[in-house]
């Protein structure tokens, strides 16, 4: 059985794991990402080939997860999210040129989509949605049983989708800003007087699932505005099923509470009565969590590899 190196590159850090072509880990660790300024493509592929060189000949390709709107087909990122010296490069090439192995790039997002769609949550799902919350909302959309990136790769940006016509010059108008976590962390603070600096999402909800009636207000809040966007991308799209992913999907009590909003919003909405039978978004949370960019960047490789 083959083995491949699966590489999820993020803000932080850069994961990376021994796989075999069934997504087993044999072995995963990780380093930190070039940040800063000062950063170029050239660190990060010092950084890549130290990960590379470590199973030198034991390899027959390199799976990579990213941000950004990515060609998949050529390799080409059109754009990198935080990682700014990506933006315009091939990391495929480049990795293929300076190491000798066949490498390809997805979306960080669609990597999550297709781990779900290969053996997670999506596995019998026809149409289907992975929506991710982090410091924005990532994601990827199923449609008849396969990806879709669209005609310019950015299907399933959903961070970039506006929620608020008055702010639409401002962030806070973007579902970015209204469902990921720092928004999350803000409300908490505003509503606790508890520094924003002093919150994330394990302390926030710690305190929820002690019953703090303040955080689950706002937790009730948060919610409202995350099941609302959830029921627009149902009534475009259709979807027979949507997994949450991000660190804060692990909380049943997310779940819980998106649920109990998501039947409310429903059943106060003044047009059902013209539209009775209009299904409800079906929510669950995704199997993977830290492990899905790597689980879909392989799927990702293994199935454009072998066409």
């Amino acid at each position: 059985m083959q083995k491949y190196i699966a590489i999820d590159i993020g803000g932080t850090d850069i994961k990376y794991a021994l796989m075999d072509e069934e997504a087993n880990i044999l072995e995963k660790s990780k380093v930190k990402t070039p940040m800063g300024e000062d950063k170029t493509l050239e660190d990060l592929l010092v950084v890549l080939g130290d990960v590379i060189g470590l199973y030198k000949g034991q390899i027959a390709g390199v799976a990579i997860s990213k941000p950004g709107v990515i060609d998949t087909q050529t390799g080409h990122s059109y754009s990198s999210g935080a990682l700014i010296y990506v933006t315009g490069q091939n990391l495929p090439r480049e990795i293929k040129k300076r190491f000798g192995v066949v490498a390809t790039v997805q979306n960080d997002g669609k990597c999550a989509a297709l781990a779900e769609l290969w053996k997670g949550k999506l596995k019998e799902v026809k149409n289907g949605a992975v929506v991710l919350i982090g410091t924005g909302i990532g994601g990827g959309i199923i449609l008849d049983g396969k990806l879709y990136a669209g005609k310019r790769f950015s299907a399933g940006e959903f961070s970039m989708l506006v929620v608020d016509y008055h702010n639409f010059m401002e962030e806070s108008g973007y579902w970015a800003s209204i469902s990921g976590v720092n928004h999350l962390r803000k409300l908490t603070s505003e509503k606790t007087g508890i520094s924003f600096d002093e919150l994330d999402g394990i302390q926030i909800f710690e305190r929820a699932n002690q019953g703090e009636e303040k955080v689950l207000q706002v937790l009730d809040v948060y919610t409202k505005n995350l099941g609302m966007q959830l029921m627009n991308l149902q009534i475009l799209l259709d979807l027979d099923l949507i997994a949450i992913g991000g660190g804060i999907s692990q909380q049943p009590l997310l779940l819980e509470y998106l649920e109990k909003n998501i039947a409310y919003l429903c059943s106060h909405s003044p047009l059902l009565k013209y539209t009775p039978n209009l299904p409800r978004p079906r929510i669950t949370a995704c199997a993977f969590h830290n492990d899905s960019n790597l689980i879909g960047a392989l799927y990702q490789h293994i199935n454009q590899t072998r066409r």
